[in-house]
């Protein structure tokens, strides 16, 4: 059977050529902001574009927020793209003003520390060492990115021992910031993979085989 995918519709992103990447994996993809579809969805992506502001007032609008926390409670994987990364941290900072984000990462978004912004163009990453999203991924592979924001410090540890860390993939424009990230259900990338080729292909396809 394939996997019910949810690209969840909240007036940000670029939806359409998400939905035709994913549906390359050979997943059933369903375009939607109804919450009740997904929650229910076997896998849940979030995209976003833009101001952080404007994804977070779009993202409660629909009750994405709390979307993603139920599913996330119940396992239930959750991929965030580009801005849909951004909201799942602590807080935004843009042009002085703080937004509060969905809280599920500590850290703030703000203005990458780089001579050219925004960032537009492919970079190549520092996955970590038995990352699963990026399983089958050549070293040097380049991804695509356009964003004047990001995460540029990560200080989350696990106080349990028996609990995995976060696997968090690096890369630099300017100075180093988070790429992507996976912490159990839930993954993130700050580069668009549906934008990315063969590469950005072969990680839509790591997340929809794991669900």
């Amino acid at each position: 059977m394939q996997p019910r995918v949810v690209i969840l519709d909240y007036g940000s992103g670029n939806l359409r050529s998400a939905q035709r990447a994913v549906e390359r994996t050979g997943a059933d993809v369903t375009v939607t902001g109804d919450p009740h579809a997904a929650l229910e969805a076997d896998g849940l992506l979030v995209p976003g574009v833009g101001a952080f502001d404007a994804c977070m007032a779009g993202l409660r609008a629909v009750r994405g927020d709390r979307v993603i926390g139920k599913r996330l409670a119940g396992g239930r994987p959750v991929l965030g793209i580009c801005v849909g990364m951004q909201i799942l941290f602590e807080r935004g900072v843009e042009h002085g003003t703080a937004t509060e984000g969905c809280a599920e990462w500590p850290g703030t978004v703000e203005r990458l520390d780089a001579p050219v912004v925004p960032h537009m163009g492919w970079n190549t990453v520092a996955a970590p060492e038995g990352s699963a999203l990026f399983a089958g991924v050549d070293e040097g592979e380049r991804f695509y990115f356009v964003h004047s924001y990001g995460v540029r410090s990560w200080g989350m540890e696990s106080a349990d021992p028996y609990l995995r860390p976060p696997l968090v993939t690096w890369t630099t424009h300017g100075a180093p910031f988070v790429a992507a990230v996976e912490n159990g259900p839930l993954w993130a990338t700050q580069f668009h993979p549906e934008k990315s080729g063969d590469a950005g292909a072969r990680l839509l396809a790591n997340w929809v085989a794991t669900l």
